[in-house]
């Protein structure tokens, strides 16, 4: 994963986090579009549309948490979790 070293996160989890990570890149469109959608007057707006990029992130972290690790994920993974969304944040933000 780009600029993070993972400590507790399990490898296949940080493997499909990094998967979707580029998959929201590639369909930034949607982002866009769900964002002027949600909110004609926010949509064009970055930090809005981050939101819903993160909101999609964290929905998969979740998801892949539950179905991987047959568990919820505890509170140092999700902080984790968080780590991986800053050290990507830039790379996010770029796209938009």
């Amino acid at each position: 994963m780009k600029g993070y070293t993972s400590c507790i996160v399990d490898k296949r989890l940080e493997q499909k986090i990094d998967e979707k990570i580029h998959e929201t890149l590639s369909k930034i469109g949607e982002v866009k579009d769900l964002a002027r959608l949600l909110d004609p007057q926010k949509g064009d707006d970055k930090s809005f549309q981050y939101g819903i990029m993160v909101g999609r992130l964290y929905n998969s972290f979740y998801y892949q948490s539950r179905r991987i690790l047959k568990r919820v994920p505890t509170s140092e993974e999700f902080s984790e979790f968080l780590d991986i969304l800053t050290s990507r944040r830039d790379e996010l933000l770029r796209n938009l």
